[in-house]
């Protein structure tokens, strides 16, 4: 699916502005900086699909992107959360936005929360989860930048990730960890999307 056509569609900063909900949605959501766009690109196997920062809350719109012709999928980069440096009102904006969306959105299938696996689970996390437990979205776990700790570390972080996740009744119990620069764990991921739209 991913070797097809992949374009960027629109960015929605307020719900007036969601697209059509012509095609099933996956959504990525994780703290800023934590490589949601490094990772888009990596799923699809784009370098510039979407754009990288460094500068911590860059992302503050959904921003959509048509997989395959017709389209297929439609995924969808969420602003990330945590310590964006942005006014406290654009973060309630942007809470407002992503509650609304996760809340009211039919054809949203899964959310994939990205997790520091360098840092395993933090506070805001679990805001995010706890949001997603009372819209009833389902998701998946997956923790990224894999290839920047110990293989023993990172077993440990994705056993207590694994064991937060079966806390959570609206998470899926199997977590993916990835690397967007080395590709560990992209198969998975891509096998991960087409599972939840299946």
């Amino acid at each position: 699916m991913f070797a097809g056509p992949v374009t960027f569609l629109k960015s929605a900063p307020a719900l007036q502005f969601l697209p059509d909900p012509v095609a099933p949605e996956v959504a990525f959501a994780g703290r800023s900086n934590v490589g949601k766009s490094s990772l888009l690109n990596a799923l699809t196997g784009r370098n510039a699909l979407a754009r990288t920062s460094n500068t911590p809350g860059r992302t503050q719109e959904l921003n959509f992107f048509d997989v395959g012709a017709g389209p297929v999928l439609r995924l969808v980069d969420m602003p990330g959360y945590g310590f964006a440096k942005a006014p406290p009102e654009m973060v309630r904006r942007w809470r407002f936005l992503v509650n609304d969306y996760l809340r009211g959105r039919q054809a949203l299938k899964r959310a994939l929360v990205l997790i520091d696996a360098r840092h395993g689970i933090k506070e805001v996390d679990r805001d995010i989860l706890a949001m997603l437990d009372a819209a009833a979205v389902s998701y998946r776990l997956v923790l990224t930048k894999a290839d920047k700790i110990k293989a023993s570390e990172l077993a440990d972080v994705t056993q207590r990730t694994a064991a937060e996740a079966r806390k959570h009744p609206a998470a899926h119990p199997e977590i993916v960890a990835t690397s967007s620069e080395g590709g560990l764990g992209i198969a998975e991921l891509r096998a991960a999307v087409l599972d939840a739209i299946g």
